[in-house]
């Protein structure tokens, strides 16, 4: 059973998804139900062995503050309902392990019955918490881990907890506290690899009517919820600098994101309709196949869309959230100093700014060859552990060694 943080972007549920994906291909006999209240869940494709229970959506927004999406009702009822619907699930469903994305206990604590019927009632069952690269600043996380006593759940309830990053870029158990008995539990996986897409560059191209001789980007800012800011300033930064887009041949392909506000995304096709060499869509549930095809992407630093730009070697011009965790900002300054990408602090962003350096970044040779030493290796990785953990729920506490000596 499969719990995925649902409170902001798209970014936790493609995560999962794609772990789920791989999970199913490398295990036999296994079945998987998701349980997330994304909104976009009926939009991905899933494989024979997964599915989903919808919870009602939450929003986190820019501001933190957790309020209900779409529903007429208080936060109250809703996380109530939330738990009773995860508690029914688990009862019914029986799992043998659960992976619970980012929050130990769940969103405000409503994984906290399943654990405890579980644990009463199911006693093998395994417990792996999986963490992206960076959660938010030190300070903030592990005030956050203290006030909501994870450190504690961590050490007596999860038996794994698998990092889909590398410990060279940044090190959890040394920025967040971590304990010498929770280190002992952390496990690196590297980034997560995602599949090529469903169309090569010439089909994309095609579809998009780019000539031979032009150069695409794309621009992409994630769900969209909180992207036009980004979209706007690129777009003015194309009016101003139009002849030079003309003269150097360079097409843009815009993602508004399916969360973004409808007004906002109307503004910008309104806004965009006077170029022909723009085009304007509003979601993909196959944006690797855009990724591969671009010569340059333009984007936040969301974890999914810089492993995407980067598994593929792409040059990347970011400008990170920084609100309401600061998470996208140290993963963007971390790879900025590295040479991966270019980064714009969203304090500084302008259209000037934007466009100065994307024509720097079309014009550029690849960035730091340490891209060719970028740990890519998140899904086996962390399926090989799941792996063990579920051989263990079978044969006991010898199984994680078993496990590696038939591997």
């Amino acid at each position: 059973m499969v719990y995925s943080h649902d409170a902001f972007g798209l970014g936790n549920i493609r995560r999962m998804l794609a772990i789920c994906q791989y999970l199913l291909k490398s295990i036999p006999n296994l079945s998987i139900l998701l349980i997330s209240g994304s909104p976009m869940l009926q939009s991905f494709r899933l494989p024979m062995g997964l599915d989903y229970i919808k919870l009602p959506c939450l929003n986190r927004g820019c501001s933190g503050n957790m309020a209900v999406k779409y529903l007429n009702a208080d936060i109250n009822s809703i996380l109530q309902l939330r738990a009773e619907l995860i508690l029914a699930a688990a009862k019914n469903y029986q799992p043998d392990l659960v992976l619970v994305d980012k929050k130990p206990s769940g969103i405000q604590g409503e994984l906290d019955l399943t654990i405890d019927y579980l644990k009463n009632n199911l006693p093998a069952t395994q417990w792996v918490l999986l963490l992206r690269d960076i959660l938010d600043t030190p300070a903030k996380t592990v005030n956050e881990w203290e006030k909501e006593g994870y450190y504690l759940q961590v050490e007596s309830i999860y038996d794994r907890i698998l990092v889909v990053g590398m410990q060279k870029i940044f090190d959890i158990c040394r920025e967040y506290q971590f304990n010498n008995r929770i280190a002992s539990k952390v496990r690196f996986c590297g980034y997560i690899r995602k599949q090529s897409g469903l169309k090569n560059r010439r089909t994309v191209r095609q579809e998009l009517d780019i000539k031979p001789d032009e150069k695409l980007v794309l621009v992409t800012p994630g769900g969209g919820e909180d992207g036009y800011y980004l979209i706007s300033n690129y777009l003015t930064g194309l009016e101003q600098n139009r002849d030079r887009f003309c003269q150097e041949k360079v097409r843009t392909v815009i993602f508004c994101g399916a969360e973004m506000p409808s007004y906002q995304q109307k503004q910008i096709y309104q806004q965009a309709a006077s170029y022909p060499e723009v085009t304007v869509l509003e979601f993909t549930d196959d944006m690797m196949s855009y990724i591969n095809t671009a010569d340059l992407v333009v984007s936040m630093c969301g974890y999914n869309t810089i492993t995407e730009v980067l598994q593929k070697g792409k040059k990347a011009l970011v400008v990170p959230r920084i609100k309401p965790g600061q998470e996208q900002l140290i993963r963007a300054e971390s790879m900025a100093k590295a040479g991966l990408i270019k980064m714009i602090h969203p304090e500084l962003l302008n259209p000037d700014l934007l466009i100065g350096n994307l024509f720097s970044s079309l014009n550029s040779s690849q960035y730091s060859g340490y891209i060719n030493r970028l740990d890519f290796g998140g899904l086996s990785k962390a399926s090989n552990y799941l792996s063990m953990l579920l051989f263990k729920s079978f044969y006991g506490t010898q199984a994680e060694s078993l496990a590696l000596q038939s591997a």
